[in-house]
């Protein structure tokens, strides 16, 4: 395996767990486990629906990115643009998606989920209930989400013309830290809110951290590809 490869399967992976860190689907994902481990009593059965729901928030991510990749790529006309002008592209993408991630830029997103609905789904059936909760709330994008998916997963993916591959990471790394909830709510409710007041405050430097690092790589990117100045 190169280098490339395996640090744009790292990226993917860790897109996938800022994602899933950022203040809007972390506090979704902890209402919805909560609101689960309510309707359920045993704890082995708290942790399978944690598994469900982990599930059905990877496999929404991951079925939207291959639809929208596969898509681009099978329109000739569209596929050639991109691999034509994808590192010229890719430059700005990055700075703007940096700016997002470092809140230099704002913007609202409306959610699609009608809650009471889908919580009767989720009281009607316990495992089918969580699946449709991780499918429904994951296409809930806020403006961080938003921005590394649409902003950084699609493009990467569409770069390297991986329709599976790094979607799929990605999708892995959203649901390890709903994993991790699910695992401590199974346990004790009573650690979640320390978790969730130690996540909170790490994504907010990760989060940082990442936004500078893809304008860094942006600028790179825009100083290279577009005006044609080689800096290493």
């Amino acid at each position: 395996m190169s280098d490339s490869f395996l640090l744009t399967i790292f990226t993917s992976l860790w897109l996938g767990i800022l994602t899933s860190l950022s203040p809007c689907p972390l506090t979704t994902n902890i209402a919805a486990m909560t609101f689960i481990s309510k309707r359920i009593v045993n704890i082995k059965n708290i942790f399978i629906a944690g598994i469900s729901y982990t599930t059905g928030r990877m496999l929404s991510y991951t079925s939207l990115a291959i639809i929208i990749i596969a898509s681009i790529l099978s329109i000739e006309v569209i596929s050639n643009f991109f691999q034509t002008y994808m590192n010229k592209i890719l430059g700005p993408i990055l700075i703007f998606a940096g700016m997002f991630l470092l809140d230099l830029i704002t913007f609202n997103i409306g959610g699609i989920t009608d809650n009471e609905r889908i919580q009767k789904l989720a009281e009607k059936n316990n495992y089918i209930g969580a699946l449709i909760l991780g499918v429904v709330f994951s296409l809930s994008f806020c403006p961080v989400s938003a921005a590394l998916f649409f902003g950084s997963l699609i493009p990467l993916s569409i770069k390297y013309k991986s329709m599976f591959i790094y979607p799929s990471v990605y999708g892995v790394g959203t649901a390890l830290p709903v994993f991790l909830i699910a695992i401590l709510i199974s346990l004790g409710a009573k650690h979640v809110g320390n978790v969730f007041e130690k996540l909170t405050a790490m994504e907010r430097w990760v989060r940082k951290a990442t936004g500078i690092i893809f304008i860094i790589v942006g600028i790179y990117y825009s100083i290279t590809f577009i005006f044609k100045i080689h800096i290493l």
